[in-house]
């Protein structure tokens, strides 16, 4: 089984891959670490400021082909980051459809303003993150833009709105 987590900054995509993997054990990559690790390595010019565009179009192809290996050998992994297209399906053949799972995590306009402070307070809880805008009009648009993409591709998006509560069971 191959669980994708993706969405909006801050809704805690990085931290439900971690307990799932203390649940189920199954292994997960955090796309940003890929990032990173290609960056670093001076395999790339994009930089971690680039556009996510730019960045998901380098990036996704070689998550897929990680995707598609896990799956020829019946393992499962969980991948979790900003960085999977909404129109991902397009990248599989029906003999890896079956496999995967895509859950698209978003926060609505009226939980990030009754709960900003709590968003803020666990920004950093699994990753340190360096430079990080987590402004509450950064939230909000991010979120807003998400949450219009899903609904634009018809995604499978858990929509975070009276409390924070996600079961992908």
């Amino acid at each position: 089984m191959i669980i994708l987590i993706t969405g909006a900054a801050h809704t805690g995509k990085t931290a439900l891959a971690q307990k799932l993997l203390e649940k189920h054990g199954y292994p997960y990559l955090c796309i940003d670490h890929l990032k990173m690790g290609l960056i670093r390595s001076g395999n790339t010019d994009l930089t971690p400021m680039s556009d996510d565009n730019d960045l998901t179009a380098y990036l996704w192809p070689i998550v897929c082909e990680m995707i598609k290996t896990a799956i020829e050998n019946k393992q499962n992994l969980i991948v979790e980051g900003c960085y999977i297209p909404f129109d991902w399906q397009k990248d599989f053949g029906f003999e890896y459809l079956e496999d995967i799972r895509y859950y698209c995590l978003v926060m609505s306009e009226s939980y990030i303003k009754n709960h900003f402070a709590d968003i803020k307070q666990y920004a950093n809880v699994i990753e340190n993150r360096l430079d990080d805008d987590c402004s509450l009009e950064s939230v909000l648009e991010d979120n807003a833009r998400v949450l219009r993409l899903a609904k634009r591709h018809n995604a499978n998006y858990i929509l975070v709105d009276d409390s924070y509560e996600i079961n992908i069971e």
